[in-house]
């Protein structure tokens, strides 16, 4: 059973919240505010976490820069506003998604199933298969620890954040629209992905590239979509 925390001074959302998520199987830790969430995360494993922006003591953006210090855990931001900066945002702080109230509780579980699939799969035990290794010049991707690193040096990445180079680098010289990038990553369609997209690409170039905004991996066609660029590895 997976443990899903869900963190939101509404004590209604919370619940209702629980109450959705229970009937799909999940294990629900509640906190209300950013304190309780950090301290719930210190007691247990969490495999997902719903997090609302807007709470007393310490709010959603403080949490979720606390928690990337040492997680990758996948984090849900709800919001009661949506205006693109505040989605942005969240996603330039760390979050893997967001959800904007009020929301539907088909398209929350929905999300919550994406999510803790890209999560649980970076996270699973060795596969029954043959060591899986994605290169391209000094950039390379273990399938099997999941691991990533660069001119031999290990990159932490997000589940999301590695599921889409992983996805980039298995099809390396090969360009994707930012639809195809989203419906291979999310598995479902992507209506509406530009900024969600943008804000992880940007992301993987800050931890993988010497000058993000001179990329020697991550490339973007402009009009088209994004690709990394097949470089034959550096002999010595």
């Amino acid at each position: 059973m997976y443990n899903i925390l869900v963190v939101d001074d509404d004590k209604e959302i919370v619940g209702a919240i629980e109450i959705y998520l229970k009937k799909e199987g999940y294990h629900i830790i509640k906190a209300y505010n950013g304190k309780q969430a950090l301290q719930e995360i210190q007691k247990n494993e969490i495999h997902l976490i719903i997090l609302d922006i807007m709470m007393p003591e310490k709010d959603g953006m403080e949490t979720l820069e606390e928690i990337r210090k040492d997680k990758t855990i996948p984090v849900i931001l709800l919001s009661a506003k949506s205006e693109d900066y505040d989605k942005i945002g969240g996603l330039n702080s760390g979050a893997d998604d967001y959800i904007t109230k009020p929301f539907n509780p088909l398209e929350l579980i929905a999300r919550v199933n994406s999510n803790l699939r890209r999560y649980v799969k970076l996270g699973s035990m060795k596969q029954n298969e043959y060591e899986k290794i994605y290169q391209t010049g000094e950039l390379l991707i273990d399938d099997e620890t999941k691991k990533v690193t660069v001119d031999g040096k290990e990159v932490k990445l997000t589940a999301t954040e590695f599921n889409i180079l992983k996805f980039l680098l298995k099809n390396k010289g090969k360009v994707f629209s930012i639809p195809e990038i989203y419906e291979s990553v999310w598995k479902e369609e992507g209506f509406g992905a530009e900024n969600i997209i943008a804000v992880h690409i940007r992301h993987i170039r800050e931890k993988i590239e010497i000058n993000p905004k001179d990329p020697r991996y991550l490339k973007v066609i402009w009009g088209v979509g994004y690709k990394i660029e097949d470089i034959e590895k550096t002999r010595p």
